[in-house]
């Protein structure tokens, strides 16, 4: 799941991207490939829904196409992030709209399996509490500087998505308890990393305070 979290080195090429795509000077157009990724995975959301609750909310077959809408805006989530980057395409609109359509996703997919009955309430609001709480504190903290994507929140994003992806299919035996487990070791980096991010943001916060003062 990525971020204002998560610049590496663009080269002449990355740089044509963005003269090619920039409607302004500084700020790349609206209309280039990472944000249009970005697009498509929040359209994807009403339709993944739509699937998901489809006859009842159970039919393997709609739970199916379901998974694989799910794995789509997963997809699109690897690459938007990473494509602005490369070619030097970050913009204002990306920044925000990303982590919403990330939250959007995954929020939509915990509530509406939890309530199919599939997916325990208290599952769900921890992870819904964790990623908004880190989302908002992000920004809170973002005047003072910008808290990078840890190996360990990757992993989280990574475990969350594959783990979410199989409560989607209707799975039984072996498969079902498999992905009981991978929620859990979900759960556990959901909290650990939440609580990691927290540490840094004080930290973060706490010395662009003291900069403040001393340039005072």
């Amino acid at each position: 799941m990525p971020s204002v979290e998560h610049l590496p080195d663009s080269g002449h090429a990355g740089q044509s991207a963005q003269a090619g795509a920039s409607g302004r000077s500084g700020e790349p157009s609206l209309w280039n490939i990472p944000n249009l990724l970005t697009m498509l995975r929040l359209a994807i959301v009403p339709v993944f829904a739509a699937l998901l609750l489809a006859d009842g909310g159970h039919d393997p077959k709609w739970r199916s196409v379901a998974w694989a809408a799910f794995a789509l805006a997963m997809i699109t989530d690897l690459f938007d992030g990473e494509l602005a980057r490369r070619m030097n395409l970050v913009s204002d609109f990306g920044k925000i709209a990303d982590p919403i359509a990330d939250k959007a996703i995954m929020g939509t997919a915990l509530v509406a399996l939890s309530a199919l009955g599939d997916l325990a309430w208290w599952v769900t609001i921890v992870i819904l509490v964790r990623e908004i709480g880190i989302t908002l504190m992000r920004f809170w903290v973002l005047r003072h500087g910008v808290i990078p994507a840890s190996r360990g929140g990757k992993l989280k994003t990574l475990t969350q998505g594959i783990a979410v992806g199989m409560y989607v299919l209707e799975l039984t035996g072996p498969l079902a308890t498999a992905r009981a487990w991978l929620m859990a070791l979900a759960v556990i980096l959901t909290v650990v990393t939440g609580l990691d991010y927290i540490r840094q943001a004080i930290t973060l916060r706490r010395a662009g305070l003291a900069r403040s003062r001393d340039d005072a």
